[in-house]
């Protein structure tokens, strides 16, 4: 990248939680902002705070399981900014519904939110990548993918099984990709947002003590990694996935 030229990050998910820290995080280490979610009100107060920064920050209305919005935002942020140096796939959604009470569609919407998502933007984005250079993707999945899903979580199989997906897109797409862009994947233990606030307030205490660091997780602890990821040089890590839960053993 040419000295003095922005960078720009993608954050899908965006508008709150994980992805609103790891957006602030990103636009610390002096990434201009393109946020997609569905949160429009959310996500034009996460604009703010990255504006209030000194960073340019652009706000796209996206559902992430659409294969052709994905494609079609990509154009507009390159229309703009000319240039797509890092992806976060962060955008996802939980499922607490177990094998015997899911439905087919509800399945189905589970799957093509965390993990097709996951490849839409990579799909849109790795060519532009390629074409400038150079580029990153971080992934975001969960500590449900290597547990099945513990008692302590929010969403069971279904999710379990998405996230799961990513390690392989994430493996196999550092290999595809490789060397020119890197691709890792992070899997958060349990985190205190506003997704997840009804069950870390009911047990919070409970699931501390099972955690070696005796808390529960931020999702500044998250975007502490996600911006490392982003912006270290020179970055000899790729087709890996981070788990972060604070050493977590009991479910």
């Amino acid at each position: 990248m040419p000295d003095g030229m922005p960078k720009v990050a993608v954050v899908t998910g965006g508008a709150r939680g994980i992805g609103r820290g790891c957006a602030l995080a990103l636009a610390d280490h002096g990434y201009d902002i393109a946020l997609v979610d569905l949160l429009v009100p959310e996500m034009r107060k996460t604009a703010v705070e990255i504006e209030s920064r000194g960073r340019m920050v652009m706000e796209f209305e996206a559902d992430v399981a659409g294969f052709a919005r994905a494609h079609e935002v990509t154009r507009d942020i390159m229309q703009a900014w000319g240039r797509i140096d890092f992806l976060l796939n962060n955008a996802g959604r939980s499922m607490a519904k177990g094998i015997l009470e899911i439905t087919e569609d509800e399945w189905d919407r589970t799957i093509d939110i965390n993990l097709k998502s996951c490849f839409n933007w990579c799909h849109a984005v790795a060519p532009v990548m390629l074409a400038q250079g150079g580029g990153r993707i971080v992934s975001m999945s969960s500590l449900n993918a290597h547990t099945g899903g513990v008692t302590s979580a929010v969403s069971r199989f279904s999710y379990a099984a998405a996230k799961a997906g990513i390690h392989g897109l994430t493996r196999a797409l550092a290999k595809e990709l490789g060397p020119t862009i890197n691709v890792n994947a992070i899997s958060p233990g349990v985190i205190e947002t506003e997704v997840g606030n009804t069950l870390t307030r009911s047990r919070g205490p409970e699931l501390a003590k099972g955690i070696a660091l005796g808390r529960l997780g931020t999702p500044q602890d998250v975007a502490s990694l996600v911006a490392f990821l982003a912006s270290s040089e020179p970055c000899f890590i790729t087709g890996q996935d981070f788990i972060v839960d604070g050493f977590q053993w009991v479910a």
